[in-house]
């Protein structure tokens, strides 16, 4: 088997595994989790960064640089959402204070 296709491989079976999981998770428990997320996000930025650079083929530093991209999305994304989930748990009056 090729790495290629064996790469390819890997990644459909891991969208679909992450899926799977991710759509059994109940809504509730969805904005912790990403606090979590952004951890190995950041494992997967320094991968990706790897790849891009190591990478000798120019679809692997393609591949790498999209990584990149996409992992860091994925970690702004994620401390957008627990900055926006520990807001709602501040009183009123702490809300008020913070934005004068």
């Amino acid at each position: 088997m090729s790495p290629l296709l064996m790469g390819i491989t890997v990644f459909v079976l891991a969208a679909f595994v992450g899926f799977e999981v991710i759509s059994k998770v109940p809504p509730t428990l969805h904005t912790p989790l990403m606090s979590g997320a952004n951890a190995i996000s950041g494992i997967t930025i320094i991968g990706a960064l790897a790849s891009a650079g190591l990478g000798v083929e120019p679809l692997a530093q393609i591949l790498g640089f999209l990584a990149v991209v996409t992992a860091t999305i994925n970690v702004v994304g994620g401390f957008l959402v627990t900055d926006r989930m520990l807001e709602m748990f501040r009183s009123r009056r702490d809300r008020k204070s913070q934005r004068k």
